[in-house]
């Protein structure tokens, strides 16, 4: 492992120790199993669609009560689609709906995209928007800074056969009934690509929100994801 991937790693462990000791705190732990299947199109747009469930293995205060009951929380289906508009920028589309205890719950999505190449690794950054609405909420609106990094273990590039880390970092704000609130996630994966047209990528999701109002929630949930070219 070279030295820019231990550092990356260190400040992987030592970020959610740090923001989580504030405040009263509680937390949830669980799984995300995901499924995205892409397509090319025409004209340079692609399609994407994604099935994502979020289960849940146990939740409760960081020192106190911990119920360990496993409960699916909700399932997600998706589809967006993306047109590239410059060398190395996207713009994409798209809805979301979710099943939610019996709920069902709508989301619209825009984001934009644009991908540095760097020496060794690439950075993208997403400018992601969406609104959510649902018969027992009010709205929610939501504004999405994330930046991302993919590494190769070896070589300058990520090829088929190959092991790769990902790190995702993103800041979403959002607005419902005057209410503003941060979420903060900081997801470290590690990837292995089997083939052109599929790969695989699994690690640890960590999300952080309420801290503003000094009830930190802590989130932290094992993903598996599932990557199919067509």
């Amino acid at each position: 492992m070279n030295t820019k991937i231990k550092h990356l790693v260190f400040i992987l462990w030592f970020f959610p120790v740090s923001i989580s000791v504030f405040g009263q705190s509680t937390f949830q732990t669980g799984g995300l199993p995901s499924l995205n299947i892409n397509k090319k199109l025409k004209n340079d747009w692609s399609l994407n669609s994604k099935i994502e469930s979020r289960l849940l293995f146990q939740q409760g205060e960081i020192n106190g009560e911990v119920d360990k009951n496993f409960t699916n929380i909700l399932t997600d289906f998706s589809l967006i689609g993306a047109k590239i508009i410059g060398l190395n920028s996207r713009i994409a589309f798209g809805y979301l709906i979710r099943f939610e205890e019996g709920v069902l719950i709508h989301r619209s999505i825009q984001h934009y995209v644009v991908v540095q190449k760097l020496s060794g690794f690439r950075l993208a950054h997403r400018f992601l928007t969406d609104q959510t609405f649902s018969v027992n909420e009010e709205p929610k609106f939501r504004l999405r800074y994330r930046i991302s990094s993919e590494l190769p273990f070896n070589g300058e590039s990520v090829d088929p056969g190959e092991y790769y880390l990902k790190i995702n970092n993103e800041y979403i704000n959002s607005l419902q009934a005057m209410k503003y609130d941060l979420e903060i996630r900081l997801i470290p994966l590690i990837g292995y690509g089997i083939s052109e047209r599929f790969k695989i990528e699994t690690g640890l999701d960590y999300r952080v929100n309420s801290f503003l109002t000094n009830k930190t929630r802590n989130s932290y949930w094992m993903t598996l994801n599932f990557f199919i070219g067509i």
